[in-house]
């Protein structure tokens, strides 16, 4: 099992929580020692698949997806790994599980009455799917975000990709929460995207062969519908079953996504290009 992250992200995580962390001091006034508190998270998921932005990245494999994240003033550190427990072979090939993938985002955000506000950085270190394969190029993006708090929780994030797969991906998402008790609730959220891409050589368009040509993507791309079950079992500690389908916007989109999918057929066309899978998180918060 290889865990493919450079000494360099590590360095860069422990930067901010160093740039982020406060100072130590005897607080005036408690209200003011609680906004500067520095708050984190540690989660777990484990799923039936890895689909991102409409892309089959796992199949007939469970994959385990560990986070931590730090918190302070708006600042935010975030790391992400992905697990692929039994890499998918479309021939007889047997691998061993793999982390194909580890992500670092570095972010702030800020409200503004029910305007809240953002803007980051995500470095992927990205990994070959099974030990002794080729690794894909990393990636680098930066994003901003505005949302409003008000009913379904309108969310705009434009994402820019600024290393190697040039585009833009613009994510538009809702969601809602129904409260049952106070251990209970139901979460249901959507998301619906347009991807526009800079280069046909990194990021094509694919024809109806599911095949890709020598033309740029833009159109909209993938959505998702989601369905959520928090469930709070103490201050802390959140176990969260959810079940989320993903399918394209266009015919644009599920060429592509039939074209970039792992399963082992004759022809590209034959692939899928609508995905549903599930799994459960466990959040801890501190």
């Amino acid at each position: 099992m290889i865990f493919f992250v450079h000494k360099k992200f590590f360095i860069a995580v422990f930067a901010v929580m160093v740039m982020i962390s406060p100072p130590v001091c005897f607080a005036q006034d408690a209200k003011q020692a609680l906004e500067d508190k520095v708050t984190g998270e540690a989660a777990v998921s484990v799923l039936s698949a890895y689909i991102s932005r409409g892309q089959e990245l796992s199949r007939h494999s469970a994959v385990i997806q560990p986070s931590a994240t730090i918190s302070y003033k708006g600042f935010s550190a975030n790391i992400w790994g992905n697990l692929d427990t039994n890499p998918y072979s479309a021939g007889d090939s047997e691998y061993s599980a793999n982390f194909t993938e580890t992500d670092i985002t570095l972010s702030y955000s800020i409200a503004l009455g029910k305007l809240r506000a953002g803007a980051g950085y995500i470095y992927y270190a990205l990994a070959a799917p099974y030990a002794g394969g080729t690794d894909p190029l990393d990636s680098q993006e930066v994003f901003v975000s505005l949302g409003l708090d008000t009913i379904l929780a309108p969310t705009l994030t434009i994402y820019k990709e600024i290393d190697h797969y040039h585009q833009w991906y613009a994510l538009f998402g809702v969601s809602h929460v129904f409260q049952f008790t106070e251990m209970i609730g139901l979460k249901l959220a959507a998301t619906a995207s347009y991807l526009k891409s800079d280069e046909a050589a990194t990021y094509p368009e694919f024809d109806a062969n599911a095949l890709p040509t020598t033309d740029k993507y833009n159109n909209f791309h993938d959505a998702t519908v989601s369905v959520a079950l928090p469930l709070t079992l103490t201050k802390n500690l959140t176990i969260t079953p959810m079940a989320t389908y993903v399918f394209p916007l266009c015919d644009d989109a599920r060429y592509e996504m039939k074209g970039r999918g792992l399963q082992g057929t004759a022809l590209p066309f034959d692939r899928k290009s609508s995905f549903l899978y599930g799994g459960f998180t466990a959040s801890f918060a501190f």
